[in-house]
């Protein structure tokens, strides 16, 4: 396996040195280095703290800055960031108007986020949302019932704009909550994700299959099938992430297409372009839409498809302008 790194054990640290410093205008290291905040902290507005494992950038670190994360917690590969790291964005980034966690839904993430919750109750009032966008389940490794996937940048952009905008705490909590139901996110992968550590491939496919509901941390899907035309698999994508939102008429909706990694531009715009056509035909109004690679799987060969469905304040809060070494528009 051939990798532009040094050693695996060192590739988390260096790589988030290096983000750092190409991003110095935005973010910094907080002391001893735990976590990324959030260079200009806004005072007396809520504190929106996010993380999880190396290996899905530019989520979450590429989301710290104006209008979205304040600070971001990252672990090893595909491994939770502790709790200290933890208590340690909340100590650097609670200017007095209280925390806000946002956890995608894998056990370690989970437990770490409560823990670190639990240790600094008694000096920060902290709120916790638990993002749930994932509509696979069936035979999940790493959570109990649906997993955080690229879902996660819609309910941080969303939650961060109110923050920014001066919500309180109590209000970030509602809003979040209301959210979830309304989002849903579907992957498929044509390659399995080379692991440093490991130096091996999570899962191995033939020329002619593919891998039908991914996860982000290289687990394989619930389904493997012969490999079919980008219409087929996105339709595949799309039918079962539209039946399972709440169907209310025309709506609004964000639809964000992802690369997992390792997919090119052109095939995800490809996607884009069959998964609009088959939502406008299911009488969605495709308000507000985002394409690239922001929630990788290391260096996957896939992609997801996300809706979500939002109404006319939420459509300003993703308008709203945003400064993210990921994310920037507005500002």
């Amino acid at each position: 396996m051939k990798k532009f790194m040094n050693t695996a054990e060192s590739m988390v640290a260096e790589s988030l040195d290096g983000f750092v410093r190409a991003h110095e205008e935005l973010v910094v290291f907080s002391a001893e280095r735990k976590c990324v905040r959030r260079k200009d902290l806004a005072r007396g507005k809520v504190a929106v703290i996010s993380g999880g494992g190396a290996g899905h950038e530019p989520m979450h670190v590429g989301f710290v800055g104006r209008g979205m994360l304040d600070a971001a917690c990252t672990g090893h590969v595909f491994t939770s960031p502790t709790p200290d790291q933890i208590v340690n964005a909340i100590e650097e980034t609670d200017t007095g108007a209280g925390c806000l966690l946002i956890v995608k839904n894998y056990d370690g993430d989970v437990m770490n986020f409560e823990m670190a919750a639990e240790m600094a109750a008694g000096t920060h009032r902290i709120e916790t949302i638990i993002v749930r966008d994932d509509i696979d389940t069936d035979g999940a490794t790493r959570s109990h019932g649906r997993r955080g996937v690229s879902g996660t940048v819609v309910i941080e952009k969303l939650l961060g704009a109110a923050a920014e905008s001066g919500m309180g705490l109590g209000e970030l909590k509602l809003l979040g909550e209301a959210l979830s139901p309304r989002i849903r996110t579907m992957g498929v992968a044509l390659r399995g994700v080379t692991v440093p550590d490991t130096q091996r491939i999570t899962f191995s496919l033939a020329d002619g299959e593919m891998e039908l509901g991914v996860g982000i941390h290289g687990e394989p899907g619930h389904m493997r099938e012969a490999f079919t035309p980008a219409d087929d698999i996105v339709a595949r994508l799309c039918e079962n992430v539209i039946a399972d939102l709440p169907s209310q008429g025309r709506q609004n909706a964000l639809l964000f297409v992802n690369g997992l990694g390792g997919t090119p531009p052109a095939e995800l715009y490809l996607a884009y372009g069959i998964a609009r056509r088959l939502c406008e035909a299911a009488d969605f109004r495709i308000a507000r839409s985002l394409v690239g690679t922001y929630v990788t799987s290391l260096d996957m060969a896939g992609l997801s498809v996300t809706l979500a469905l939002l109404d006319e304040r939420e459509l300003k809060l993703w308008d709203d302008p945003v400064a993210t070494a990921a994310l920037r528009w507005g500002a």
